[in-house]
């Protein structure tokens, strides 16, 4: 039986874990609905994720923060599983290929708004905020 008064925090992407932390106190995501915090015995909870920054709290009152692009969460009896598109830990993110990235998606925007093509304008509104949260998550 875990420990009640911790968590285990566990985010995978389909290249493998990114982050493993089985002395969390709380972890708080951003799902499609609005931010969900989530401490020890919360009730069991699925639930997809927005393109933000997940939040683990660690028992030592240190806080990781990890860039999440999507995907969804799955907690029970104490152990959060998040299943994401891709994830970057805060001190793996590369922040000036970021910032390019975010360039890059506001040229698209513009060209994409200009010649009114909407698919374009919307993957590039992705791409662009995927660029800002991994920017953000690494200023963190």
């Amino acid at each position: 039986m875990a420990d009640n008064s911790v968590l285990t925090v566990s985010i995978v992407t389909p290249d493998g874990q990114v982050y493993e932390n089985d002395q969390a106190s709380m972890l708080v995501v951003k799902t499609k609905e609005g931010q969900l915090g989530i401490l020890p015995d919360h009730v069991p909870v699925i639930a997809s994720l927005s393109i933000d920054e997940v939040r683990i709290k660690n028992s030592n009152d240190k806080e990781d923060a990890v860039a999440v692009n999507g995907g969804f969460i799955e907690f029970s009896d104490n152990l959060a599983t998040i299943v994401a598109d891709t994830a970057e830990n805060e001190t793996d993110i590369d922040v000036a290929r970021a910032e390019s990235a975010k360039k890059r998606a506001e040229a698209t925007i513009r060209q994409a708004q200009q010649v009114h093509d909407n698919s374009e304008l919307r993957r590039a509104q992705i791409s662009l905020r995927r660029a800002i949260n991994r920017i953000n998550v690494a200023k963190h």
